[in-house]
C-alpha cells in the first residue's frame, strides 16, 4: 500500500507538470496584455485624433438627416450663381440668412452639432452646384466641447479652409471667429487659442478672419447674456443682429474691392 501510494503520487506529479507549464504560459500572456495594448494604441492611425470629437453636441437635430437634405436640395436645384454660402454648425443653422441679408442670395449649409471633421467627411454633399461668390465659415466650437485640443481644431479648420480655397478660387472666403457664450465660458481660453492660430494663417491661406466674438462681450469682459437664448449657448435675435452688421460690412467691402475702377472722364472739344 505505501508503495502504491508513492507510485500514485509520482504519477499525479508527472501529469501535473505539463498543466503547470500551461498555467505559467497563460499567466505570462496575461501579464503582457497591458504592454501589448499600449503598443497597439501607440500604433493607431494618426488621423484618429481628428475623428475623436464624435459627440453630437446638438442631438435634437441629427446632422446626418440634414446632410441628406442638403444633397437632395442640391440635386433638385443648382442654386443661384454668385450666392453667399454659409457653412458650419448650429450657429449657422439657426441664422436666418435670407431675412438677415434680403438684398443678397444666400445658401445656408449649417447643421447642428457639427464638428470640423464632420464637415470634411460630408464635404462633397454640402454645396450647391452653382459656385458661390462668398463663403462664410463658422466651425470648431463643438470640437472643443467634445474634447479636441486647440491645435487639432485649428489644424482641421485650416484644412477645411484650404480645401474651400482650392475648390472656389474666385470666391471671397471668411472664417468667423469662435464666439464666447455663457455656458461654454470655461472653454474661452481654448477658443481664443484657435482664433489666434487661424487668424495668423489667414493671409497665407487666402481667406479673411472676422472677429465676431468680441461683439458678444459685455463691458465687464464676460459674455453678454442678453444676446443669448435660454440655453446660454445659441444667440438670440439681438446677438445675430450684431453678426449681421459685421458680415454685411465685410460683404460690402469685398464687393467694392472687386468692382472695376471707374474710367477717367475724357474732355473733348
Amino acid at each position: 500500500m505505501p508503495t502504491a501510494n508513492i507510485n500514485c503520487a509520482r504519477s499525479i506529479a508527472i501529469k501535473a507538470r505539463p498543466l503547470a507549464g500551461a498555467w505559467w504560459r497563460i499567466a505570462a500572456a496575461i501579464a503582457l496584455l497591458p504592454g501589448l495594448t499600449g503598443i497597439a494604441a501607440a500604433q493607431a492611425p494618426a488621423e484618429r485624433a481628428a475623428d475623436e470629437p464624435r459627440v453630437n453636441a446638438d442631438p435634437t437635430f441629427p446632422f446626418a438627416n440634414e446632410v441628406a437634405a442638403f444633397a437632395k436640395a442640391n440635386e433638385a436645384n443648382s442654386g443661384a450663381p454668385g450666392a453667399v454660402l454659409f457653412l458650419g454648425s448650429s450657429s449657422i443653422r439657426l441664422w436666418n440668412t435670407q431675412a438677415s441679408f434680403p438684398d443678397r442670395s444666400t445658401v445656408n449649409r449649417g447643421f447642428g452639432g457639427a464638428t470640423t471633421p464632420d464637415v470634411l467627411r460630408h464635404y462633397p454633399r454640402l454645396f450647391p452646384k452653382a459656385e458661390p461668390r462668398s463663403v462664410l465659415v463658422y466651425i470648431g466650437e463643438n470640437d472643443l466641447a467634445a474634447g479636441a485640443t486647440p491645435d487639432t481644431v485649428a489644424r482641421n479648420i485650416l484644412t477645411l479652409l484650404k480645401k474651400l480655397r482650392a475648390d472656389y478660387p474666385k470666391a471671397r472666403i471668411a472664417y468667423l471667429s469662435l464666439k464666447p457664450s455663457p455656458i461654454r465660458w470655461t472653454l474661452w481660453p481654448k477658443m481664443a487659442a484657435v482664433n489666434m492660430t487661424v487668424a495668423a494663417r489667414s493671409r497665407v491661406g487666402g481667406f479673411d478672419y472676422l472677429d465676431v466674438g468680441s461683439s458678444l462681450l459685455a463691458h465687464d469682459g464676460l459674455p453678454d447674456a442678453s444676446l443669448f437664448g435660454p440655453d446660454g449657448l445659441h444667440m438670440n435675435g439681438r446677438g445675430y443682429s450684431r453678426w449681421n452688421r459685421l458680415v454685411d460690412g465685410w460683404l460690402d467691402r469685398m464687393e467694392m474691392a472687386a468692382a472695376p475702377a471707374p474710367r477717367p472722364l475724357s474732355l473733348s472739344n
